[in-house]
């Protein structure tokens, strides 16, 4: 039964649902206009979801780009032995959800219809691999010795998330984050990749200082020529404009659908469409009107419903928010160079 390839024993899948809220209502997701990418959606960190079933119901969803971050300070070893035992875990869990796919669809339950060219998700797996700013004191020639295994898996398409950290939740020191992130930044340079950015500013701080710093980190070092993504961004204009100046994609998850996220809402409006992407964050952050729950790859499908909308109040078409939405993904995540 489709319940059960889904991890849904306990539901009643009808029409495709593949979200309820708490009370067993059924959330239906919206019809995507074009392929949607989650271009930053952890794998390694449900506590309620298995990985391959998350990628099936992904699928499910019009996910057609899925980008894995892989940390080889926090993920490896105490998650995985090795660099090559987390590879082989996601390959396993791709080949997995391939088969759910098929069960999927000998009961009537298919991927939306998307043009030839587009690759099925369990194609278009990627990761990008870095030390997150929580980890950047154990940067150590061991853990670079794991982020070389990582950097050169074929799926591999970047560098992240890597960065700075001035939230309650770091007690590192600035300098220690900043050795790490510009040290970061240089293999991106050497390697011929692209970056996704974790900055994070403490709420009290009202000179942003973690998002001033980075941004002068990035006009020291440069830009890499494959570009640099702002992960999770949930900051207002003013915040986003020296990144948008720089050349940097802004990537909007769950945070903009939240009721008082007027200001993330704003950016998300007058934000290039060259530059717009879209991601999870998964587990967390799940996109209103799913939050509280952990949050999975398919939600992404909310959150680009949301974004289109935002737009379309401030004169863009939907369309072209997810047109354009899928075309930075692909341009930025989808492939090595």
């Amino acid at each position: 039964m489709p319940q059960e390839i889904l991890g849904m024993d306990a539901l009643t899948l009808e029409d495709g649902e593949l979200f309820h809220d708490r009370k067993g209502r059924p959330k239906p997701l919206p019809v995507p206009l074009a392929p949607i990418a989650d271009s930053h959606g952890h794998l390694t960190s449900f506590h309620k979801h298995d990985a391959s079933v998350a990628i099936c119901r992904a699928a499910l969803a019009g996910v057609r780009l899925l980008v894995v971050p892989v940390d080889p300070v926090d993920e490896i070893p105490r998650k995985f032995p090795t660099a090559q035992a987390m590879l082989s875990w996601l390959d396993e869990q791709v080949e997995r959800a391939a088969q759910r796919l098929d069960e999927c669809a000998e009961h009537g339950l298919v991927p939306p219809a998307f043009p030839a060219d587009v690759p099925a998700l369990v194609d278009n797996v990627r990761i990008v691999a870095g030390a997150h700013p929580y980890g950047a004191a154990e940067l150590t020639a061991e853990a670079l010795a794991r982020l070389d295994v990582l950097l050169d898996s074929p799926r591999c398409v970047g560098v992240g998330e890597i960065g700075l950290d001035f939230g309650p939740y770091n007690e590192l020191p600035a300098d220690v984050q900043e050795q790490a992130f510009r040290a970061q930044l240089r293999i991106a340079h050497e390697r011929d990749l692209p970056v996704e950015l974790h900055i994070r500013d403490n709420p009290e701080d009202e000179k942003n200082s973690a998002h001033v710093l980075a941004a002068r980190v990035l006009s020291q070092e440069g830009l890499p020529a494959r570009g640099c993504d702002l992960h999770c961004f949930t900051q207002g204009p003013d915040v986003m404009a020296p990144f948008v100046e720089l050349g940097c994609h802004i990537a909007f998850g769950g945070a903009m659908t939240f009721n008082r996220s007027d200001d993330i809402r704003e950016s998300a409006a007058i934000c290039p469409e060259r530059l717009l992407l879209t991601e999870t964050d998964a587990p967390y952050m799940a996109p209103v009107p799913l939050r509280g729950e952990e949050c999975e790859p398919a939600m992404v499908a909310l959150t680009v419903s949301r974004l289109a909308d935002v737009r379309a109040e401030a004169g863009h078409s939907r369309q072209a928010t997810y047109d354009a939405c899928w075309r930075n993904a692909n341009e930025l995540l989808a492939h090595r160079p």
